[in-house]
């Protein structure tokens, strides 16, 4: 650790908490966007987790604002974010704002009365109140519909394409703590041979949309020329609409384009999102998006802790 030799801790402009694997190459992104932006980053690892603890706990380090990406899978850099939280130290996707859009059934609630389409959903009581259920109408979802659980990412206990009760019953026994969402399929419209169907970024003032691949997760940039001729606007005000409902400054959002010219969010936030570069990865994210990302977050904690 890296400390001040007199009373005044060492003061760091930004903490980022990080523990995949597969950050590194943000990392070096942010971390080369802070020095060229002269912000002293502090980065916090397993390897320096307990060690960063102590020194904020003896007062001997600081930092000005905070970037978790490790605390929703480690426990562990929990006092991390209760410290930033206990300063008001101003974060990165706020930890309790986070928490709160990680609720998809609250989510739809939100987004319905923002005026935003979303498939039409059914919301289940958790098993755990209601072990329980009696038989619900179906019919409204149509022949194929999703199951989702209200919380988790990365599409753990998903069924994007159930068909029957009964699949309905065992889905509610996987994460029984949980509310389920039941939701109808949702269809694209094709535009020019390929479905409508968009993954968007958003990063503070900035939107990345970008077609996405249901099936590689592939990510292709929407360009300017197809958002004016196709009539795709929308897909940036959007995810700035939703932005400012929670208060986020990173998240991902999927939005389908309908037949009936509808914008439907059918994935509604993810927080955090992957990172990885898709020059390392197939299903990563375009390289220059990533490295714009890097830039603008650097920029919000310039302009965050600007005295």
């Amino acid at each position: 650790m890296n400390t001040m030799n007199s009373d005044q801790p060492q003061v760091y402009d930004l903490c980022f908490a990080w523990n995949w694997e597969y950050d590194a190459d943000f990392t070096h992104l942010l971390a080369a966007a802070s020095a060229r932006d002269g912000i002293s980053l502090l980065q916090v690892t397993p390897a320096n987790l307990e060690a960063t603890v102590q020194a904020l706990t003896a007062g001997e380090i600081y930092y000005r604002s905070f970037f978790d990406r490790a605390s929703d899978g480690d426990t562990g850099f929990m006092p991390l974010v209760q410290w930033a939280k206990m300063h008001s130290i101003p974060c990165i996707n706020n930890y309790q704002a986070a928490r709160q859009a990680a609720n998809k059934a609250s989510c739809h609630l939100d987004f319905i009365t923002a005026g935003l389409y979303t498939p039409y959903t059914i919301i289940l009581p958790t098993f755990c109140e209601q072990p329980e259920i009696s038989s619900v109408d179906l019919s409204p979802l149509g022949s194929l519909f999703a199951i989702k659980p209200s919380h988790g990412g990365g599409g753990d206990g998903v069924i994007v394409e159930a068909t029957a009760w009964e699949q309905v019953l065992a889905a509610r026994q996987q994460f029984p703590e949980d509310h389920y969402l039941l939701q109808a399929y949702i269809t694209p419209v094709p535009l020019d041979g390929r479905e409508a169907w968009f993954r968007v970024i958003g990063c503070v003032d900035q939107v990345y949309p970008c077609w996405w691949d249901t099936r590689t997760h592939i990510y292709l940039p929407l360009s300017a020329e197809e958002e004016s001729r196709y009539g795709l606007q929308a897909l940036r005000e959007i995810p700035l609409t939703i932005g400012r409902l929670y208060g986020l400054e990173l998240f991902s959002t999927e939005i389908a384009y309908t037949a009936e010219g509808l914008f439907v969010v059918v994935d509604y936030i993810n927080d955090p999102i992957d990172l990885r570069l898709q020059s390392k990865a197939l299903d990563g994210i375009p390289d220059a998006i990533v490295v714009e990302i890097a830039d603008k977050l650097v920029g919000y904690v310039k302009g965050k802790i600007a005295v």
